[in-house]
């Protein structure tokens, strides 16, 4: 389908939309978000089966993926709109005056949350449901009292028009304005340039490639008054397996770990693209493993041609690296549209180190093993990296000094520890973490996934002495 590039005054006249009606939204009861959250759920599974075709037409992901990205983002809606009714989007801290000298005496102080404004949410490629239109992003964001106005991805354009037309047919239908949740397209540059300096924008809230966060994130904190940006950038998410895991379960770690590798064709920001293993004859058996388990997958059409063409480059400048040894070659024809075959190859701890070019993300089925021989050579290919999403420990069950050192540096890379299981798979919950140090993401203190995801959109105000009206909104703006 033809994808629309948006005008500078389309755009324009979307935020504007949105910026009017921001104070509106902003002084929203809970009851009144939350019900809309429940309906927009309601109306996604209602419209399931024609939203599913759709998706899969463009973007080749399966209707039992993306039955199952419906399910998730109807659970995030849900879920956010409970959080809303449990009052976390209007929590408030109350300290009551103490009618004694300073430091002990002090005024009455509230400590409230406001919400931002208009936030521009750039959808995702790689979840076309649960990180687009009506993803995480636009659920936190709306929970949090602020309109948002979607980047559709030019990945799947009928798909997002379709989605947002039911949401705005919803949000009409709940007798609130349409500008509340806005729109606009274009495969280029410019409209996302055009959005992000809108003076209207208050926040950003984007995942996908580095390259083109990094870009964005650069022009938020460029403008005359800058705004945060979040932004999730892409991560190789290294996976640990220590000598006591790999001593009993090395051929089933390797199958699991193949499965996550193939997950959705590898097109999923935690999708394992590093794996660290000690030398020896349990190390090599699940290298094997791996690599047989690999070479059997069968994965489908990447989500657009850019996306193979970045894939095979990056398998290229991977195999191609001095001290790189291939385990798997990949795909030999470079076809666009072609599906990738998996790339698996090998190298040393020195040469990890030393070589910045094996720390990049590789966007598809491809994975480096990493053999060291030394906690310290873990620790040093963990500080490499500089920032992930998520580091897999397996094999940490026992508290030992090594144990603890690995585990330390993993806590100070990474904004998710597994102690079991794979990375792909992120669950909705309050405790969920789903953000990392640079460049895995540019705020590290705020996560994308879970219910804390709304406080991304929310700024403290203290309100000292305030005027019994005031103090009677408990924590809602005025």
């Amino acid at each position: 389908m033809q994808i629309q590039d948006h005008s500078a005054a389309h755009i324009h006249t979307t935020v504007t939309a949105a910026a009017n009606i921001a104070d509106d939204w902003a002084q929203s009861s809970a009851h009144t978000r939350a019900t809309l959250l429940r309906a927009l759920a309601r109306a996604l599974d209602a419209e399931r089966d024609a939203l599913v075709r759709t998706a899969d037409e463009e973007t080749s992901l399966g209707s039992a993926r993306l039955n199952g990205e419906i399910d998730r983002t109807r659970f995030q809606l849900n879920g956010f709109a409970d959080y809303v009714d449990a009052g976390h989007a209007l929590a408030l801290t109350d300290d009551p005056a103490i009618a004694e000298a300073p430091p002990a005496g002090r005024p009455h102080l509230s400590r409230v949350r406001i919400p931002l404004g208009p936030v521009a949410m750039f959808s995702a490629s790689n979840f076309p449901f649960a990180f687009s239109v009506l993803g995480g992003d636009t659920a936190s964001a709306l929970a949090a009292g602020c309109p948002v106005v979607v980047k559709a991805h030019p990945g799947h354009p009928k798909l997002s028009r379709k989605v947002y037309e039911l949401a705005r047919a919803v949000i009409a239908g709940q007798g609130l304005p349409v500008a509340l949740l806005g729109m606009v397209e274009g495969a280029g540059i410019e409209v996302g340039t055009e959005l992000v300096n809108h003076p209207d924008i208050a926040a950003v809230a984007f995942t996908g490639s580095f390259k083109g966060g990094a870009a964005l994130w650069r022009l938020a904190n460029a403008r005359a008054r800058p705004i945060p940006f979040y932004g999730e950038l892409g991560s190789i998410n290294p996976v640990v397996a220590l000598p006591a895991a790999l001593a009993t379960q090395a051929q089933a770690l390797a199958q699991t770990l193949a499965a996550s590798i193939e997950f959705g064709c590898g097109q999923v920001c935690t999708s394992p693209g590093l794996v660290v293993l000690f030398e020896g004859g349990h190390a090599q058996r699940f290298e094997d493993t791996l690599r047989d388990e690999l070479r059997e997958k069968r994965t489908h059409r990447m989500l657009t041609p850019a996306m193979k063409r970045n894939f095979d480059a990056g398998a290229t400048r991977l195999l191609g690296t001095p001290g790189v040894q291939t385990l798997l070659a990949g795909s030999a024809d470079h076809d666009e549209t072609a599906p990738p075959r998996p790339v698996l190859a090998r190298t040393s701890a020195k040469h990890f180190i030393a070589t910045p070019a094996l720390h990049e993300e590789i966007f598809g089925p491809a994975c480096l093993i990493v053999r060291v021989s030394s906690t310290d050579e873990i620790v040093d290919v963990l500080g490499a990296i500089g920032g992930s999403l998520t580091v897999t420990l397996w094999g940490a069950g026992e508290d030992t000094p090594d144990v603890r050192r690995v585990a330390r540096r993993a806590t100070q890379i990474a904004g998710r520890v597994l102690f079991s299981g794979v990375p792909t798979g992120v669950a909705v919950t309050r405790s969920q973490q789903h953000g990392g140090p640079w460049p895995a993401s540019t705020q590290p203190f705020t996560t994308s996934v879970g219910y804390e995801a709304l406080a991304r959109f929310l700024r403290p105000v203290a309100l000292q002495s305030a005027p019994a009206w005031l103090s009677a909104r408990a924590g809602q703006p005025c």
